[in-house]
């Protein structure tokens, strides 16, 4: 009697996970990782329709997860584990799951285009599909003029076409097509996938390059889009003059596949047979799953044993490479006692300052060079130096460093250290330079980009200053006095929790000091400042008779 109770225990839990795993289309809801293997272990007949689930959601989780955390750096080492899934099998999951991946990091578009460019020198079969679907999604996106998906797109299959997936006539159909009736965002898209795959048109297909580019300047002359899809169109110029040197083809890290080992697919946009193979992406019984797995295994076996000789071939090569480095590096401290690398570093910061626009286009482009850590005051030096050196001083370089003090409180603290470096040496400048220079700092505490309490290196006395330091502090104070007015300076010049900071600039240790900060406040304009130095100066005497008559 018991055993019949058990018996019929067993089959209701059976009949519960039938129940589970048949909920949806897909392969059923999910299963807690327990509940699975108790499954895996109660299943026996691998033939069965319940196994070849279970293994189709290990295959589906498997394919996600290698997928999702490919990059750069571990590429070499993901490449071989996908291999050792059925890819076959796994195809549809292997498309859908990279498209998806592709579509929410584009900056990871190279990286799954290398691995697509590995798969498909052993398994064409899954290259083909995922260009196939790619090419259908970007019909019906443009259909929709969902531009979203076509950068996407556009971008994914770009980089298959510098991999060699694709042929170059898929790209230069794409852009035929978006600039044929060009619209901002038509042309904008062009623009992006002209970026990508442009210097690898130039080397295969020149004569198409160039009419392509020819249709980019037509549509800027007719003017009739955007001002900032003409400025795109602009930006592309200089990238083509600078042959793409921003935009390689295929980065050295993902160059993985030799050109003549690739299989490039001949799959053009006006294909009408072009199957997605949506089907792929579900579960379906195969009643011949023992032998097509047996077949994979034999497959699997050939390409991972070739991967793994490279692999003992590329760390003998590695470690060579280590030892040569090792006494490269050697070699380079004794010879390299130069600043090579400081004066390129102030090269490249001079050329970009003198030759942008704008302060914004200036900015962007120095926070593009990489500044290294510890050579901040650099770039803070060459800002101040490119401005002493102009006839009159221009906000363009204010406005620059002000950017770049809002941006991090590294650069502010570099400033500062201009500031005071700048102010101890300021009698090796002649007075035109000394003026722009003291027009930039009054910008920078004019707009609260410096502290105020960078002015406690002033100590205005006879013995302290010089001509060109008198010339300086005017010239800055009476452009801060210009810019916030002299009621609003003499209220910052008053706040109590700022007076040690000013001290040296008001100073109250002497008569003689404060008689000659008076004075020279009120040549320059602006006695109104003086008023409590004043007060102090009438009751000096006073308090000195009192500390004599203490003292005694």
């Amino acid at each position: 009697m018991s055993s019949e109770v058990e018996t019929v225990v067993h089959t209701n839990k059976s009949n519960e996970v039938d129940s589970l795993r048949f909920t949806t289309r897909a392969g059923g809801a999910y299963i807690p990782p327990h509940r699975m293997r108790q499954m895996q272990q109660s299943i026996k007949d691998t033939s069965s329709e319940a196994y070849q689930r279970i293994t189709w959601e290990a295959l589906k989780k498997s394919i996600n997860g290698l997928i999702n955390k490919v990059n750069t750096s571990n590429i070499k080492m993901i490449i071989p584990e996908l291999f050792a899934e059925n890819l076959i099998r796994g195809r549809g999951l292997y498309c859908r799951s990279i498209m998806k991946a592709q579509t929410a990091s584009l900056p990871f578009t190279p990286v799954y285009a290398a691995v697509t460019a590995v798969v498909n020198t052993k398994l064409p079969a899954v290259g083909a599909l995922l260009l196939s679907r790619l090419v259908v999604q970007f019909r019906r996106a443009f259909r929709r003029n969902d531009k979203t998906s076509c950068l996407a797109t556009t971008t994914f299959i770009a980089h298959l076409t510098n991999q060699l997936v694709a042929h170059e006539i898929l790209a230069l159909q794409i852009l035929a097509l978006l600039l044929e009736r060009p619209t901002d965002d038509s042309v904008e898209i062009a623009v992006g996938f002209m970026r990508e795959v442009g210097a690898h048109l130039a080397n295969v297909s020149p004569k198409a390059n160039n009419a392509i580019y020819e249709r980019f300047r037509a549509v800027l002359h007719e003017g009739e889009i955007d001002k900032r899809i003409q400025y795109m169109i602009e930006v592309l110029f200089q990238v083509r003059k600078d042959k793409y040197k921003d935009n390689p083809p295929v980065i050295k890290e993902l160059d993985l596949v030799e050109e003549e080992d690739q299989i490039t697919h001949n799959i053009s946009l006006d294909d009408e047979d072009l199957d997605p193979e949506d089907m792929l992406n579900i579960f379906k019984f195969d009643p011949d799953y023992t032998e097509n797995e047996e077949k994979y295994n034999a497959i699997k076996a050939e390409i991972l044993g070739d991967d793994e000789s490279e692999d003992e071939s590329g760390t003998s090569g590695s470690d060579e490479s280590e030892e040569e480095s090792e006494e490269d590096e050697e070699t380079m401290e004794i010879v390299d006692k130069t600043n090579a690398d400081l004066i390129e570093l102030r090269r490249k910061i001079y050329l970009t300052v003198m030759s942008s626009v704008n302060f914004e286009e200036a900015c962007h482009k120095l926070m593009k060079l990489h500044v290294p850590e510890g050579h901040e005051i650099e770039l803070c030096n060459m800002v101040i130096e490119c401005c002493s050196q102009e006839r009159t001083y221009l906000k363009y370089y204010g406005l620059m460093a002000e950017r770049f003090c809002k941006l991090n409180r590294i650069w502010v603290d570099n400033f500062v250290h201009c500031f005071e470096e700048v102010y101890n040496t300021i009698h090796r400048y002649e007075t035109n330079r000394l003026r722009n220079i003291a027009k930039l700092f009054a910008h920078l505490f004019n707009t609260d980009a410096l502290p105020w309490t960078a002015f406690q290196i002033i100590k205005l006395n006879e013995e302290d200053t010089t001509s060109a330091s008198r010339i300086f502090v005017k010239i800055l104070f009476q452009e801060i006095n210009e810019f916030i007015g002299l009621k609003v300076l003499k209220e910052r010049m008053l706040d109590p929790f700022m007076q040690e900071p000013f001290s040296g600039m008001f100073p109250k240790d002497n008569p003689k000091n404060t008689r000659f900060a008076i004075n020279y406040w009120t040549s320059i304009g602006l006695g109104a400042l003086t008023e409590d130095l004043r007060e102090w100066l009438r009751n000096a005497p006073k308090q000195i008779m009192k500390r004599r008559d203490s003292s005694d």
